[in-house]
């Protein structure tokens, strides 16, 4: 007998259920069922739907009432992977057309099967029933207010947990009527705000959320459900277009000190620049209707539209790590995006891809766009390739729901389901809030030079809280009056808080996030502070502990031998009074974990360093098991953290940066594989580490350690583009550092977390030095030194000097040699400049002071004349322009690509420095 001969008896609603099964996972069927959904897929695909009970599938005839099941569970599989594309979620646009649509007789079905009923029903949660009900049930799902895509996520446990929950009240809320008044009352709150606005500040740009006002309660109720889940803290990020509608009625900022933004007023603060109203942050702290207390961060933000995104994660995980006990769940990211930029932005999509990576996870993020249909001025058929803004969401295989704004509660609902998705499987989810912006870019922009028919439709078109408001007046809910009442109560309020606003005569701005730095302060800290010698001596017998523990494997596991020689030789190194550069890296984290300091470390390949010096983590030979001898220098020691990123500097730079902002007794490092792959990350340098002080009063702590010095190894592996950093520093934003000893590197780590305030560190580390015999520094510098910020030339006398050179980094090794091979030891002082800002002016002058005899004064440096630290130095001291400058030529590429050149343009600098007649710089 032929083994699927039972389909003539067997029932139905097995078949269907099988069959819907394999659509949506094939592996999960067993194989000879699968063969034969394959052959049946391939017969129809192959000979089209109209087909009658002669069909058969691998010489098995199938029955008309099976093939019919077949059929409809095909249709019912076609609205959940297309019903998205055929919903009625725009508000303002005609959707575009797609084929093929949902037409019956695209699946075999025509109307006289509309009134037969359907086993098939079973799998939506109807049970047997008509076709017409199961369209009717599918419609309501898939193609009204909100479509949702999700069929291609590959794990079936969260498609059914979807499909569950879509089944509900066929994807339509069922809120009560108090619960709709609550829904209209936040509606109300965002619309009259933004009408407020209007009226009051005529043509200053405020960036109106109106278009969009559903988002309000729709964040107002993740929110609420949230802290009964568990939530104890949000992070978020938007960029402007809503910002201060959020920061009022869902942050609760006061009004008057928005108003006071709005009317231009001075700053409290002398040394606080300040930024637009809408690019700042707010830490708040709020309680629900259920009493449940909550903390709120809104991040502070650029125009930069994405940057805030991956600061949002790293401040995030800095929460998760530092407060929750790595509980995931109890601190939730939102970003909310703008159409064009989470299409357009290409850092999105490096955020996107961390979401799952264990050094960079967040337990999951609800990502809200709100989407105007338009950029500034591009239409969104301009503005992207893919069919929709939120098609990077799919990367992770995150569900996306695209919801009409006009529709409030389908919002709500939306956002209830994303909430919930997230707590369950800790994984992203995106929403897609179709709307329209009212006004143009700007509210002094005029919208129709380039979108005219688009802005006569919206001009005629009611906002989401009167199109809300007439449908709660036909349920009977509320009463004709009732909107007039309650947008009058409110905008009496804010009329009132005009009032007081303007009685105050500066604009108070709240610090971000106080509460992680209230050990050290927000004050903020000038040059005068920043140029105090710090404490940052270590005892030697402490030292002796973390030496012997990071230079001893496990004797139950195998290694390699070259690994096992390496770890070994780092209690050599200690015992001889010679460490090197990455025994000092290792030193310097171990005296730190010791002090109950947390550690994270993150770049590419930064477990063993790119050249191979770190070698934080050590993998077992056979099982590949991870040893962090790190973790084990202490009893009750810091966490140490060390991460592998995905090649990315942008996404992975912005994550420290919020890591650290969160976590100022944190040392966070971000290092970067060569120096100038942080040219990926120029954003997040220009925007937050050197400007965030000035602009939101948001102090950090964020190392950055980028490989910089002339090997010959081209263009791109040579510079840092110190430079660019140089050119960046003003009065006391951050610390600029290029150290030639293991201990002063040292010292510098830990200078960064014993002072009592927090500023950015920038370190050009060598890549030659690493190894270099004569870069190596004894226990004693370790134990009972301090940083340098410049270091003299110890070997010379003083009055014999006739050349006095200052350089900086690795470049010292190379002049040290050739005066050796000169035999200048007496005539010629190497003095290092080891901190190149803030500038040790008076050390500088003292060492001038000192070698009194000296003939000449020179800079030497081997980048380029137009790059390195020689214009940094001009601009700060009038001395330098005394000196005679060593450097290479000017060019635009920072170093050739050709070995034999590179040597020889080298070489000529280095000649040059010691014999000025040698001039190759004319």
């Amino acid at each position: 007998m032929d083994r699927f001969s039972f389909l003539n008896a067997a029932h139905t609603a097995y078949f269907a259920e099988l069959y819907d099964q394999y659509l949506q996972n094939p592996d999960s069927v067993e194989p000879s069922w699968r063969a034969f959904f394959q052959g049946y897929d391939f017969g129809t695909e192959s000979y089209g739907e109209e087909q009658d009970a002669t069909e058969t599938v691998s010489n098995v005839v199938i029955p008309e009432n099976v093939k019919k099941e077949f059929q409809v569970v095909k249709l019912i599989d076609g609205y959940r992977t297309r019903g998205h594309l055929f919903t009625r979620t725009n508000p303002v646009r005609e959707r575009r057309k797609y084929e093929p649509t949902l037409a019956l007789e695209n699946f075999g079905l025509n109307e006289n099967d509309l009134d037969k009923s359907f086993e098939a029903g079973e799998i939506i949660g109807l049970g047997k029933t008509t076709l017409r009900n199961i369209i009717t049930h599918l419609e309501r799902i898939y193609c009204e207010s909100i479509g949702v895509e999700y069929m291609y996520i590959r794990k079936p446990e969260q498609i059914e947990w979807i499909q569950q929950k879509l089944n509900v009240n066929d994807n339509h809320p069922q809120f009560s009527a108090d619960e709709k008044k609550y829904i209209l009352k936040k509606l109300n709150e965002a619309v009259s705000f933004e009408n407020f606005l209007h009226t009051k500040y005529v043509g200053q740009k405020r960036f109106s959320l109106e278009g969009g006002e559903s988002l309000i309660p729709a964040l107002d109720a993740v929110v609420e459900k949230a802290a009964d889940k568990g939530v104890k803290e949000f992070v978020l990020g938007m960029a402007h277009r809503g910002r201060l509608n959020v920061l009022k009625n869902i942050f609760g900022k006061s009004a008057i000190d928005i108003f006071s933004e709005f009317d231009g007023k001075d700053y409290e603060e002398v040394i606080f620049d300040g930024d637009v109203k809408y690019h700042l942050g707010l830490t708040s702290d709020r309680e629900t209707v259920n009493g449940k207390k909550i903390r709120m961060n809104i991040a502070p933000n650029p125009s930069h539209l994405e940057t805030v995104g991956a600061v949002v994660e790293g401040i995030a995980r800095a929460k998760q790590d530092r407060d929750h006990a790595h509980n995931f769940s109890e601190v939730l990211p939102i970003v909310i995006h703008g159409d064009a930029a989470i299409a357009g932005q290409g850092l999105v999509y490096e955020i996107v891809q961390m979401a799952q990576l264990d050094g960079y996870k967040t337990g999951g993020t609800i990502h809200i766009v709100v989407n105007n249909q338009i950029g500034f001025t591009t239409n969104y058929l301009d503005g992207r390739s893919s069919t929709y803004c939120t098609d990077v969401g799919k990367v992770t295989l995150s569900p996306v729901l695209h919801v009409n704004a006009d529709d409030a509660e389908a919002v709500v609902h939306a956002a209830l389901f994303a909430l919930e998705y997230r707590m369950a499987f800790k994984r992203d989810v995106f929403i897609d809030l179709l709307g329209y912006r009212k006004y143009g870019h700007n509210e002094g922009d005029e919208p129709r030079f380039t979108q005219p028919k688009l802005y006569k439709a919206i001009a005629k078109h009611n906002n989401p809280r009167d199109v809300y408001a007439e449908k709660l007046q036909k349920q009977g809910i509320i009463d004709g009056n009732y909107v007039q009442e309650i947008e009058k109560q409110y905008k009496d309020l804010l009329e009132e808080k005009l009032e007081d606003s303007r009685k105050e005569e500066k604009t108070v701005i709240t610090p971000f996030m106080q509460e992680a730095w209230k050990d050290l302060g927000l004050e903020r800290v000038d040059e005068e502070a920043m140029a105090k010698n710090i404490d940052t001596t270590y005892p030697t017998e402490k030292l002796t502990e973390i030496a012997k523990v990071v230079s001893k494997l496990p004797s139950d596991k195998k290694f390699l031998r070259k690994i096992e020689r390496l770890i070994s030789s780092r209690l050599d190194m200690f015992e001889q009074d010679k460490i090197d550069w990455g025994m000092g890296e290792m030193l310097a984290y171990g005296s730190l974990l010791q002090e109950g300091f947390d550690v994270r470390i993150s770049g590419q390949d930064v477990e063993r360093g790119t050249f191979s010096h770190r070698h934080a983590v050590v993998k077992a030979e056979e099982s590949e098991e991870e040893i962090i001898l790190l973790e084990h220098v202490a009893k009750n020691q810091g966490n140490f953290y060390i991460y592998n990123s995905l090649l990315s500097e942008y996404g992975v730079v912005g994550f420290d940066y919020g890591y650290a902002m969160a976590s100022p007794n944190t040392l966070t490092i971000w290092e970067a594989q060569f120096g100038d792959f942080s040219n990926g990350a120029q954003i997040m340098i220009d925007q937050y580490i050197s400007a965030a002080e000035d602009k939101w009063k948001t102090p950090n702590g964020l190392v950055l350690l980028l490989p910089h010095g002339y090997e010959g190894q081209g263009a791109e592996h040579s510079s840092g583009r110190m430079e660019r950093y140089l050119q960046m520093c003003a009065k006391d934003n951050m610390f600029i550092a290029d150290c030639t000893t293991p201990a002063n590197f040292y010292h510098l780590l830990r200078r960064q977390m014993k002072a009592d305030f927090r500023k950015p560190l920038i370190v050009f580390t060598p890549k030659s030095l690493l190894r270099h015999p004569k870069a190596v520094s004894a226990v004693a510098e370790f134990a009972n030194g301090t940083f340098q910020k410049l270091i003299d030339d110890v070997d010379v006398k003083a009055d014999n000097v006739k050349t006095l050179v200052f350089c900086t980094g690795k470049f010292y090794y190379d002049l040290l040699e050739e005066r050796e091979n000169q035999g200048r030891e007496a005539d010629v002082a190497l003095v290092r400049l080891e901190q190149l800002f803030p500038l040790p002016k008076t050390k500088i002058k003292e060492i001038i002071a000192k070698y009194t005899n000296a003939d000449e004064i020179v800079w030497a440096q081997e980048e380029p004349r137009n790059m390195g630290a020689y214009s940094h130095l001009l601009m700060h001291m009038d001395e330098v322009r005394n000196f005679r400058v060593a450097s290479r030529r000017f060019y635009g590429a920072p170093a050739a690509g050709s070995s034999v050149r590179s040597k020889r343009r080298h070489a000529e600098v280095i000649t040059y420095v010691f014999d000025k007649t040698k001039d190759n710089m004319r």
